[in-house]
């Protein structure tokens, strides 16, 4: 129980998951006609960019 409290294997990987999550959504909106191409795309630019700015300080001072 405690292994699922504290995250477990996503443990360090939330920000991740939320942003694939999001963008599968996007594009799934986009397939279903509830968006239009350009709030796909900006949908997409917003959780690429956390995605790419969590990746970056994660590596921060490792080297």
């Amino acid at each position: 129980m405690n292994k699922i409290i504290k995250g477990g294997y996503l443990k360090n990987r939330k920000t991740y998951v939320v942003s694939t999550v999001g963008i599968v959504s996007a594009i799934g909106a986009y397939l279903v006609g509830d968006e239009d191409v350009f709030t796909m795309m900006q949908t997409i630019f917003t959780l690429a960019g956390i995605y790419f700015l969590k990746q970056e300080s994660s590596t921060k001072g490792k080297k």
